[in-house]
């Protein structure tokens, strides 16, 4: 491992953040902190995930898209963010594609993306306990 992926993992290890695996297709809901005079209270966000970029490290962000008062409204949230409170994975989404960028013209039924109700969660890379049964 290089110096810069190590000095990454060992700030994302420093973070102790829980993200869950979710990609491109799947509707999150974001818990968001928002500062409002001197009150700070954790606002939802939900929508689809459009967009992952820059992957699992420290600079990764996602584009999440919703539908508020029949406007499409977009935000990018950094993965890492002290703002971020928590993010749940509503439901899985079957797509074909790593951007989703077509939804933005899509509106009603052909914006409907299908649920996926095989998902398996990918491997976390851990190799099993010796003498366990397999």
């Amino acid at each position: 491992m290089d110096l810069i992926a190590q000095l990454e993992a060992e700030q994302i290890a420093s973070l102790g953040k829980n993200i869950p695996d979710f990609k491109a297709g799947d509707t999150v809901r974001v818990g968001y902190k928002v500062t409002e005079g001197t009150r700070t209270r954790v606002q939802a966000y939900e929508g689809v995930c459009i967009s992952r970029k820059n992957g699992e490290g420290i600079a990764g962000t996602f584009t999440v898209r919703k539908i508020s008062f029949g406007e499409g409204v977009e935000r990018v949230f950094p993965l890492y963010s002290t703002n971020i409170e928590s993010i749940e994975v509503v439901r899985r989404g079957r797509v074909r594609r790593a951007k989703l960028y077509y939804l933005r013209s899509r509106r009603g039924k052909s914006a409907r993306i299908a649920e996926n109700t095989n998902y398996k969660p990918k491997d976390d890379g851990k190799k099993p306990v010796q003498g366990s049964a397999t």
